[in-house]
């Protein structure tokens, strides 16, 4: 459940530390007060969209967490130990910048804002104001039934044989289809395959060769201007290193030889020397690797010939022979296997389109036995909404065709008068009659649901009376089995619960602020006398908010 709830400078909140116990929470306040900016700060920690109006005013960047305690969670736990972290805790944390930028941590680690969503599905579900808007859409019927089925793997099964089969029924047609112009093709590949096989010129092949083919065809050049710089350096007739001797043995007899520039002259002609024997050692060394062999050089030129003729009759340079191979060769194995490929992807199809059908029917059964424990469990929530005459039906048909998610069309009917045939939501309700049949669907959604956190934004939306009265017991009693936090206008609905959170906004001449309070028992009899009466409480009124308290705490006991 969600434990704590860090938010600060997000909307109109400065700073706000939240702790949140288990049962169920009404959070209260008037119109404005900043009931959504709570849920708001709740989403961005759970991976909503974030932009730069969430930064408070005059402020760079907001700051909000939130803490789960996951000890009754396996997905979650699970969610956290397969990426290495730490499943002790379950802290979610985003930053949003006046820029619009985001980043999230997930318990001290950066995470993306797909990881803050993925793992927020396994904490906290979110019933907003406008669910019954999606009750309207038939995806939303099918994936309600599948969730109270509780067979989603086999549905995500079914989901990914149907992919599986429709490509390789796809890749069949292609094949069924193969014309005298792929035919073609697959021989005019095959051909130049081959060819390129028999070059078989490797990765980094081509520069080697060059280099080889430059050292190989100007060997002889190479050895005989080596030879003249040797002989230049040293030769006894005329090279510079007997010159420089029988001159710095010349000057050394000269008187004075060992003091100023005739010192400094000797000693540099003493390094010519060194390095004139250092570079004559060298050019040895470079004679002696210089090899002559001229069947080795024809070799290497008649294969660069070969690479550059294949290289000009593909239109491609020499240097891009390698990836030219590769393509052709891929694109030749995807047209490869004519007959025995068109024979076994016939029997892969097959065996798919069975094992479907197979999986299809089984979940087709599971879907028929949960409609009719859906419907009989939203009629009796009906009932209690005040619309026992209802008659709510889950229908389960057969499509037209195979799709993803199996056989089965589901549509949530209903007849809002005895006498009538159920027709479909979108045709029948009116704006409160759709509340309080979302109401019903979703409580009982919130039952077979293995997420222990409820959070349900304005649903009561539309109801009053002995009925709001109704809603909250409904909401109080899903609280006692995990966490329930509902935003509410109805006194009636914030009497029943177990905590009250009280929302305030302050406006100064400056700035406005919103607070948050949980209320002790004098301060939950005034907000409720607040919702019963408005701004002047008489003592009628706070009476009458004492009454509910009283009444709800007792059904409580």
């Amino acid at each position: 459940m969600l434990t704590e709830l860090s938010i600060q400078d997000f909307a109109i909140v400065d700073h706000l530390e939240l702790e949140l116990d288990g049962g169920m929470t009404a959070i209260t306040g008037e119109t404005g007060a900043g009931k959504s900016i709570l849920l708001g700060a709740l989403g961005l920690c759970l991976g909503e969209r974030g932009d730069a109006g969430s930064v408070r005013h005059g402020q760079s960047r907001a700051d909000l967490s939130a803490r789960f305690d996951i000890s009754g969670l396996p997905n979650a736990r699970t969610w956290l130990e397969s990426r290495e972290l730490s499943a002790d805790d379950c802290l979610l944390r985003r930053v949003v910048t006046k820029s619009g930028r985001s980043k999230a941590w997930i318990n001290g680690q950066p995470a993306t804002i797909a990881d803050l969503k993925s793992l927020g599905e396994t904490l906290i579900e979110i019933h907003g104001q406008h669910a019954h808007q999606a009750l309207l859409a038939e995806d939303t019927h099918l994936r309600l039934l599948d969730d109270l089925a509780g067979h989603r793997e086999s549905v995500a099964r079914l989901a990914e044989l149907y992919r599986e089969w429709q490509a390789t029924r796809r890749q069949l047609k292609r094949l069924a289809d193969d014309s005298d112009d792929i035919r073609a093709r697959r021989q005019l590949l095959r051909y130049q395959v081959e060819e390129l096989d028999q070059l078989g010129l490797g990765e980094e092949e081509l520069d080697s060769l060059e280099q080889e083919q430059e050292l190989l065809a100007h060997a002889e050049t190479r050895l005989a201007e080596t030879q003249f710089a040797l002989d230049c350096c040293d030769n006894d007739e005329g090279g510079a290193l007997p010159l420089l001797h029988q001159a710095t043995q010349r000057l050394a007899a000269l008187p004075g030889s060992n003091q100023g520039a005739l010192a400094n002259a000797l000693a540099l002609l003493g390094d010519a020397s060194i390095q004139l024997e250092e570079a004559g050692r060298e050019l040895h060394q470079v004679m002696a690797s210089v090899e002559l062999d001229p069947e080795r050089l024809a070799w290497v030129e008649q294969r660069l010939a070969e690479t550059h003729r294949i290289a000009r009759k593909h239109h491609v340079l020499p240097e891009e022979i390698v990836t030219l191979h590769q393509r052709l060769s891929t694109e030749l194995e995807g047209l490869e296997g004519g007959d025995e490929d068109l024979e076994a992807l016939t029997e892969k199809a097959d065996a798919l389109k069975a094992e479907w059908r197979q999986l299809a029917e089984k979940v087709s059964g599971e879907r028929h036995k949960a409609a009719k424990r859906f419907g009989k469990e939203v009629q009796q929530q009906l009932a209690f909404l005040a619309m026992g005459k209802a008659r709510f039906e889950v229908e389960v048909s057969q499509r037209d065709a195979a799709a993803p998610e199996g056989m089965d069309r589901v549509r949530f009917l209903i007849a809002a008068n005895p006498g009538q045939p159920p027709r479909p939501l979108a045709k029948v309700a009116s704006g409160g009659e759709l509340s309080r049949i979302s109401l019903a669907i979703q409580v009982i959604a919130a039952h077979h649901s293995t997420i222990p956190c409820l959070v349900f934004d304005e649903v009561d939306v539309g109801v009053s009376g002995a009925t709001a009265e109704i809603v909250g017991q409904l909401l109080k009693r899903l609280g006692e089995g995990g966490q329930v936090l509902t935003v509410t206008h109805l006194p009636q609905v914030a009497a029943q619960a177990h905590h009250h959170l009280h929302i305030e906004k302050k406006a100064r001449k400056d700035s406005t602020s919103t607070h948050m309070a949980l209320l002790d028992e004098a301060g939950r009899v005034g907000e409720l006398a607040r919702m019963l009466g408005g701004v002047k409480l008489s003592d009628q009124t706070l009476a009458h908010a004492r009454e509910m308290l009283d009444a709800s705490q007792r059904a409580h006991h």
